[in-house]
């Protein structure tokens, strides 16, 4: 049960056994015992408002409870009464107490409880300067004695299984993180795995072909052995920032500054790229100063979108648009149509999804669309505090 409510059980339980107990003792103290009415009313009002004042301050209600029976009982007329020196309402409230005192606190302060409640009851029948027999009290003690250590045994009952509840909910939680965890590291691994044998694999190949191209071919010229130099530096670099996400994939204690975190500073070396890849891309506006989420988050927006035209635009004008409005940081990657146009966003694959995951854990907006007059636009705001 979720801590508020079962809060909110506690209170309407000791106020409701708290509402009977006063409604219960006042008329039975008052006829049984002949006790005067308005001292009647006072001690077991104190009594019954020990119960739910127990939740919040249980040494006062403590003191309240035993300072009202032990009232009420120097005022017992002073005759035979077969419960003396408590009242039977007063010795069910005093076993109520004893009960959620065990309940909320444990043993200790219920076992002390206990025995100090006893010892009081016999003290007040021992040195009782009106001549009770202590014989009388014999029953009332033994029957107090007995009821109250029932209760106390059973409220340390079911405070220790409430424990072992407890404890074994939290030991399932834990080994449902741990297997949580467990499952995330072997999916790290596979992922690893996956992307070694089959991406690492072929920008290595990449590589090696872009490096041995100018002395396998005959008749290279200049141009095209320059190409070449380009593609293999292209793919050493995705080689080694594939290597750094490897090691974070697969070691969940590796460095974090390990994984390459590119900057939206480094735009210049996309855009030519994108130039090399016969995309004439134009970059307006300049960078501000950006919290380093932000500016990996703008950094692969931008990289998606030249990819996306690359891919299905090949060839088409582009403009790349940055700006700063207030707390923001506004982007817009609109490129002209050509021979095939990007996918929208219903035809779009990882690269659209990805680029929504980066802006939503940012806060931030994302619009792609294609453009009525051909071509295709991908508009993003992403807040430069990281939240929206």
């Amino acid at each position: 049960m979720p801590a508020k409510e079962l809060g909110i059980f506690w209170w309407l339980g000791t106020g409701a056994v708290a509402l009977v107990l006063l409604v219960v003792s006042l008329p039975v103290d008052v006829s049984t015992y002949g006790t005067p009415v308005v001292l009647t009313f006072v001690t077991v009002t104190a009594q019954s408002a020990a119960l739910p004042l127990l939740l919040v301050r249980p040494v006062a209600a403590t003191v309240l409870q035993l300072a009202a029976l032990g009232t009420l009982s120097a005022f017992i007329p002073v005759t035979e009464v077969p419960t003396w020196p408590l009242t039977v309402p007063g010795m069910i409230g005093l076993i109520a107490h004893i009960g959620l005192i065990g309940v909320r606190h444990g043993w200790q302060p219920v076992l002390a409880l206990w025995w100090g409640s006893l010892l009081l009851c016999i003290l007040r029948v021992v040195l009782d300067p009106r001549s009770h027999s202590i014989d009388a009290a014999d029953t009332t003690l033994v029957v107090y004695a007995t009821n109250s250590a029932l209760m106390l045994i059973a409220a340390i009952v079911v405070r220790h299984g409430a424990t072992i509840q407890r404890q074994l909910a939290d030991a399932r939680r834990d080994i449902a993180a741990e297997q949580s965890r467990r499952a995330v590291a072997i999916e790290r691994t596979r992922i690893a795995r996956e992307l070694h044998d089959v991406v690492a694999h072929s920008m290595s190949v990449i590589h090696m072909q872009a490096t041995s191209a100018s002395y396998r071919l005959p008749n290279v010229d200049s141009e095209a052995k320059a190409e070449f130099v380009r593609i293999a530096d292209g793919a050493r670099s995705a080689i080694r920032e594939m290597r750094q996400l490897l090691t974070v994939l697969r070691e969940e204690s590796a460095d974090p500054t390990l994984a390459p975190v590119p900057r939206l500073d480094q735009l210049d070396d996309l855009v030519r790229s994108a130039r090399r890849a016969g995309v004439p891309v134009e970059v307006r506006g300049s960078v501000p100063d950006l919290p380093e989420t932000v500016g990996a988050a703008a950094y692969r927006i931008v990289q998606e979108s030249l990819s996306n035209v690359i891919r299905h635009a090949p060839g088409a004008r582009t403009t790349v648009t940055i700006g700063q409005v207030r707390d923001a940081l506004h982007l817009e990657i609109v490129n002209e149509s050509s021979v095939r146009d990007a996918p929208t966003s219903g035809e779009g694959g990882h690269g659209l999804y990805g680029m929504g995951e980066r802006v939503r854990l940012l806060g931030g907006t994302l619009h792609t669309a294609a453009r009525s007059e051909g071509g295709y636009r991908v508009a993003a705001r992403l807040p430069i505090g990281g939240t929206g």
